[in-house]
């Protein structure tokens, strides 16, 4: 059986104890509006948070998906014109929810067990927004394997206040010295990798900070 190293500031990090257990697994919607029980998931992405061969923490598997608005959900157009979405644009190549969920769940599931972790906690910009309309299409779909914890998050919002006194992603990412489009914004995908990136930046800050005291 493998053994675990319990978490000491400033120490090695083991994934399987440094957050209780829980993998953490940076998510970013876009969606129809702002109600996740009345408004279409159209996008969603994951990004897995590993260590490198430094022990530092780093974005690893991306994965995303189109997804095809469920049956009544409401699209409003000033939500669209902001994500840029055209929900039925023939190329498009959106799943229905259920396989949506299945295509992103199963690398997370996988990264979960490589950690040895027991769940993955989600991490979002806003994070309460990302796990309700997630746990919306969980309910409506009927999944019942869930990676995610149901509830608990870390938000990036307040880990960027904290660490770089902005709180805007755009704005917290440039701050901690990442690049940044404009023009990308507004993508799962992207958002969700440079959200990834900016979680990343503040924890090894963090790490590098508690090593430097002990």
């Amino acid at each position: 059986m493998a053994t675990t190293t319990p978490y000491t500031p400033g120490g090695p990090i083991d994934l399987s104890t440094r957050f209780r257990g829980f993998l953490p697994v940076v998510v970013d919607v876009e969606t129809g509006g702002f109600n996740s029980g009345t408004d279409a998931l159209l996008e969603i992405a994951a990004v897995t948070i590993g260590l490198d061969e430094n022990g530092r923490f780093e974005p690893q598997e991306a994965v995303s998906t189109h997804v095809i608005p469920f049956e009544g959900a409401n699209m409003d157009p000033s939500s669209l014109a902001v994500n840029g979405i055209d929900p039925y644009h023939p190329l498009r190549a959106a799943r229905k929810e259920q396989d949506a969920l299945g295509y992103i769940f199963k690398p997370v599931r996988e990264a979960v067990k490589k950690a040895n972790c027991t769940r993955a906690i989600l991490v979002g910009h806003n994070a309460a927004f990302d796990q309700g309309f997630l746990n919306a299409a969980i309910s409506r779909t009927g999944i019942k394997r869930n990676p995610f914890h149901p509830f608990s998050n870390f938000d990036t919002v307040s880990f960027a206040g904290l660490a770089l006194g902005q709180t805007v992603l755009a704005k917290a990412v440039r701050a901690a010295g990442i690049s940044w489009d404009d023009s990308e914004a507004h993508s799962a995908l992207y958002d969700t990798q440079k959200t990834a990136e900016l979680f990343c930046y503040v924890l090894n800050q963090w790490e590098s900070t508690q090593a430097k005291v002990e």
